[in-house]
């Protein structure tokens, strides 16, 4: 994109005030690092966020274009254009800009499988052609603009991915993208609370097609299939089931939902006159980035099967956001179905390292050493990926953090797998933007100006500790609360700087925890004097503390008739101040107990307005937890404690939340024509019925697999069918039943639990007539997590 602020005035409707500054990009992100010269920072008003106040900022780091929903204070040089509405404003401007396309634009929408086809279709593309598809999942109203306007504009083929979660979305995103050709994938559940019925939503995103010439289906999906003939008999209708695919097309990455994708990218492709897919070269779509642990001490960023300047600068600012000030290096390939000057395109590759502060930069590829030969930071060159593995050696990236950024050719999937820590083959994926998801969700429940602190104690429910800590920093959260003072030190270790409360503080902490800047529960009289004198012995006067009162639990806490006590003491010593006043509301998940949490929320309306009455300064009062943020607003205060409900759970269940966590295994040996009558495991347990093939899988009771789920009680997935335990679990490993699963093979995956598949661990904690705290916090440090981000 081009565009004068005059212009964009002209076509949002805005009003310009300052210079008439010229943009060519945007961002929408004030903790990005990989602006340039001609952005044009987007400033929005949310429920709980506002960016207007950051906009000075971005000016002093050289942002001299503004689009803003208020008149904000800006140096002389630079220029805004206020609009009413920030989002409204680049769906107008994306249109403008989208008007001018000269080539064939598509659309990708459905219910599942939009992104893996959008990504197919990309590696599909014959060489030679120039194309544009929208990063990542930006298919929503604010996502789809900001795609289009990242497009060059002079493509030969653009792919969108639009979705959409109520009523009157499409609409506003067909007028935007107004798309020449339109791929619906598939109608499944997704956002399926907010419309009336399938029928609903079927017409919904049957908007999209409106303006187009060309509709690629899929009749296996019987709703979308019959609704788009009835509207739409005068345009050239494809159905993609026509297309047949080689037996063994994509291998392991096509269960019967892949190869409806696989189907739709084919006629796509045919329609299209290009080359029959080869899917066999088809890789899996990295629809995250991945967060790994590596050797030495080091920190692997995978994002390794797709390089175009878009996603480059995503990942950038993830690594500069991980890195938190510890040392970077980049293995970088040449970008492929790249047209042009490589020479100025790969300038732009250097500034956006130079601004993220990449120290090391290691490129494959003949285009990048002529390009980037004279790039500053430590560099080196390698032809090929195979030269660059011969010469990897493990201690040159002790203790960095690595982004591993490469086109899909060059295969760097090796390259991640040479530097990852070796460990156990089963694995904890952890979803960060579910993660964000939940935390946003719970913010929007909140009053203006009522503060956060999350719980990230026992490894953040199990999900980890630093990479949790550190996104909730990234997020703006204002408190993060462990539970012993040894997580803190840990958090702060890995640079986290924000505020950390220790809730189990004991006496012989409180010298490192006044070391290391954390802050501790405070819940009698004993763990008053002792934190005090520990504060005195440093030298240390005003260290903030949190009183714990007892309005019913009866776990920790001060007590009504200490209150008096309390506060005399409070008031005649300087070591300490208090910082905060909470209690715990034990049964808000509970609508049986309801009466008791209120009688308990007035109690601690009384109790800790007594003592912040008596003190001098402002005092924030909390209690309510997860639970009580979703079912008594009266309890928010000035802050809420956010636990179980930022890892995607909430008692009763609520399914606009989304669960992070996902255990995975891999089966590693299979045994066929096991006799009936014949047993499994230790103590002959598992007396097989009939003759049975079972798979062995390396997880165990000491990886946090209840020996309580064996003998059938519980099943792992495998290609999406259920696998019973079989016998006792063992400590390392357990066997499962794959006898009606013909396809599964040696390596292939095992699902212990995952919401994405239907089978989570609340549906686990179930089984063992326990709560999902225990299943997820049981899951073993040994057990290799695995963190994603968009």
């Amino acid at each position: 994109m081009k565009y004068l602020l005059s212009e964009i005035a002209e076509i949002c409707g805005g009003e310009l005030r300052g210079r008439d500054r010229e943009a060519t990009s945007l961002s929408t992100d004030s903790r990005s690092c990989t602006f340039d010269a001609g952005s044009l920072f987007v400033a929005m008003r949310g429920a709980n966020h506002d960016s207007h106040l950051y906009a000075a900022q971005m000016a002093a780091r050289g942002v001299k274009a503004f689009l803003t929903e208020r008149a904000v204070e800006l140096p002389a040089d630079c220029g805004q254009v206020t609009v009413g509405n920030a989002i409204e404003a680049l769906q107008r401007l994306a249109a403008h800009y989208r008007a001018g396309f000269r080539g064939e634009v598509v659309a990708v929408t459905g219910s599942n499988g939009k992104t893996v086809v959008k990504e197919w279709i990309a590696q599909a593309v014959p060489a030679g052609v120039k194309f544009f598809r929208s990063p990542k999942s930006y298919n929503s109203q604010l996502g789809v603009p900001l795609s289009l306007l990242m497009a060059a504009g002079d493509e030969e083929l653009v792919v969108i991915e639009t979705g959409i979660s109520r009523p009157g979305e499409m609409a506003r995103l067909e007028r935007i993208v107004r798309p020449d050709t339109v791929i619906f994938t598939s109608l499944g559940e997704a956002h399926g609370r907010n419309f009336r019925s399938p029928e609903q939503k079927c017409a919904e995103k049957a908007l999209l097609a409106s303006g187009a010439r060309r509709i690629i289906y899929h009749s296996r999906y019987e709703l979308p299939a019959r609704m788009l003939a009835e509207r739409y008999a005068d345009r050239e209708l494809i159905d993609a089931a026509a297309c047949e695919l080689p037996a063994k097309a994509c291998g392991p990455l096509l269960g019967e939902a892949g190869r409806i994708d696989a189907q739709l990218v084919a006629a796509f492709c045919r329609a299209e006159g290009y080359p029959a897919v080869d899917f066999d070269r088809l890789l899996p779509v990295a629809m995250r980035l991945e967060l790994k642990e590596g050797l030495n001490g080091s920190v692997v960023i995978d994002d390794a099967y797709n390089s175009d300047l878009n996603s480059l600068s995503m990942a950038l600012d993830y690594l500069h956001g991980v890195a938190m000030g510890r040392p970077t290096t980049l293995i970088f390939s040449e970008m492929e179905q790249q047209r042009g000057d490589s020479e100025t395109l790969y300038d732009q590759v250097a500034r956006m390292c130079n601004r993220t502060g990449v120290g090391r930069f290691i490129g494959v590829g003949g285009e990048l050493r002529r390009a980037l030969r004279n790039y500053a930071p430590d560099q080196s060159f390698y032809a090929t990926t195979d030269e660059l593995l011969r010469h990897l050696r493990s201690e040159d990236f002790a203790g960095r953090v690595v982004l591993v950024k490469g086109s899909r050719s060059k295969r760097f999937e090796r390259v991640v797998h040479a530097l990852e820590r070796k460990s156990h083959t089963t694995t904890l994926e952890i979803d960060l933007d579910a993660m964000i998801h939940n935390l946003n969700y719970h913010r929007a429940k909140l009053r203006p100006g009522t503060k956060l602190v999350a719980m990230v104690k026992a490894g953040s429910y199990g999900a980890g500790d630093f990479e949790v800590a550190q996104m909730l920093q990234h997020q703006g959260v204002d408190y993060l609360a462990v539970a012993f003072a040894d997580e803190g030190v840990l958090l702060r270790e890995r640079g986290i700087s924000m505020p950390v409360v220790v809730l189990n503080a004991d006496e012989g902490s409180f010298d490192a925890m006044v070391a290391h800047r954390l802050e501790p529960e405070i819940y009698n009289f004993r763990s008053l004097e002792n934190f005090k004198a520990a504060v005195e012995r440093a030298g240390e006067r005003n260290y903030p503390v949190h009183i714990k009162l007892d309005t019913g639990m009866h776990r920790l806490g001060f007590t009504e008739p200490d209150l008096e006590e309390l506060c005399e003491r409070l008031l005649r010593q300087s070591a300490v101040r208090v910082a905060t006043i909470f209690s715990h509301l034990n049964c808000a998940d509970m609508p049986e107990q309801d009466g008791y949490t209120r009688e308990q929320i007035a109690r601690y309306d009384r109790m800790s307005g007594r003592i912040a009455a008596a003190l001098p300064g402002p005092v924030i009062r909390h209690t309510a937890n997860s639970a009580a943020i979703e079912r008594f607003p009266e309890a928010q205060f000035d802050m809420c404690r956010l636990g179980i409900g930022l890892y995607g759970f909430a008692s009763p269940g609520n399914p606009a939340l989304r669960p992070v966590s996902t255990l995975k295994t891999r089966i590693v040996q299979i045994k066929s024509g096991l006799p009936a009558g014949d047993a499994v495991g230790y103590g002959r347990a598992g007396v097989l019925l009939r003759e049975t093939v079972t798979a062995t899988v390396p997880i165990g009771y000491a990886d946090g697999l209840d020996r309580h789920l064996g003998c059938g009680r519980w099943s792992m997935l495998v290609h999406g069918k259920p696998a019973p335990i079989v016998g006792r679990i063992c400590m390392d490993s357990c066997m499962i039943d794959i006898t009606d699963i013909p396809e599964a093979r040696e390596g292939d995956e095992a699902t212990v639990f995952s919401a994405a598949e239907g089978h989570t661990a609340e549906d686990m904690a179930r089984v063992l007539g326990t709560i999902v705290y225990e299943v997820l916090t049981s899951v073993s440090g040994r057990v290799k997590r695995i963190y994603f981000k968009e």
